[in-house]
């Protein structure tokens, strides 16, 4: 007989933190523990075909836990939160109507709020993202940055200079509503009763980290791997062509960078992106914080989970 009231369905736990810092382990740790299943919510990890630059763990490593939201997209789609909040919420609804924990799993921290907190979407103006997919394919990135920043500082600091996608989307919202870009975001209002559980990394040890992955994505088919995805359509998809690694690879590919230049250039941008993902997250006070080093590392995050109170929206 399946559980009818919410105290009696089993929470949502979303394991969070910057690139590198050994999420997707935990995850399946804790799915195993709590009979649970794995939720992607990596935005890279959506696309089919991605899958080295993206560390997608490999069937084996995912020891038999479902994992569900991996392979979602074509390369050549446009990533969308609103598609993925609607494919998330269907998931997690079904998983704990079944009995089993949803563990919720990325570093896209819009995507995990997208998930767990009250989040609503603006439409879209076909009119106006043409007009401004049109000044940044003439003006460049930095152009659009710079309009934000007049237009939602809050909003252009939290993007980076070079997000084509994202500042056109930011701009749109600007436009069509009168309004903030920021303004959109989630409130820290829970949907579902939640714990959230970060994997605090010190700077140098999670730079270190960053390298070592950049160096094995390489060894391990990076390069191949754009070439099979550009056979399908990568250069033209909007977001899957400005993925960390894989934008690099397609400049060595032109003859733009170097293999030297395009491997310390995807270590340079990650690192960086990790630093806003390690802000973005700890601006978040429901955030549990755990080292990633613990030798108890997974019991640790279950008694996080077990102690965490959650006051019904």
């Amino acid at each position: 007989m399946q559980p009818e009231r919410e105290d009696d369905l089993p929470r949502v736990i979303a394991v969070v933190g910057p690139t590198a810092s050994g999420k997707s382990d935990l995850a399946v740790a804790l799915a195993e523990a709590l009979d649970g299943e794995v939720v992607n919510a990596d935005s890279m990890q959506l696309y089919r075909g991605m899958d080295v630059g993206t560390a997608k763990l490999t069937v084996p490593e995912r020891r038999g836990v479902p994992h569900h939201l991996l392979d979602e997209w074509d390369v050549t789609e446009t990533a969308s939160v609103a598609d993925y909040q609607r494919r998330a919420r269907a998931v997690v609804d079904d998983l704990r109507a079944a009995g089993r924990t949803p563990v919720v799993v990325g570093g896209s921290g819009l995507y995990v709020r997208a998930v767990l907190d009250h989040l609503e979407f603006p439409g879209t103006d076909p009119v106006v993202r043409a007009r401004l997919e049109a000044e940044l394919a003439a003006a460049g990135p930095a152009a659009l940055h710079a309009r934000l920043a007049r237009l939602d500082p809050e909003a252009a600091a939290a993007i980076l200079p070079t997000n084509g996608r994202r500042l056109v989307r930011a701009l749109e919202v600007v436009e069509i509503t009168g309004g903030r870009f920021t303004a959109i975001l989630p409130e820290q209002r829970d949907v579902y009763p939640s714990v959230q559980i970060g994997l605090g990394v010190p700077r140098p040890v999670l730079d270190a980290r960053i390298d070592a992955r950049v160096e094995r994505m390489w060894e391990h088919g990076l390069v191949d791997e754009v070439r099979r995805l550009e056979q399908v359509g990568l250069r033209t998809g909007v977001t899957a062509s400005r993925a960390l690694g894989y934008a690099q690879v397609l400049r060595m590919l032109d003859g733009e960078l170097t293999e030297a230049q395009a491997v310390e250039d995807t270590r340079r941008t990650t690192r960086r992106f990790a630093r806003r993902q390690d802000t973005w997250f700890k601006r978040d006070e429901r955030v549990v914080w755990l080292d990633h080093t613990a030798p108890d590392l997974t019991q640790q995050a279950l008694t996080a989970t077990a102690r965490a109170a959650w006051i019904a929206p």
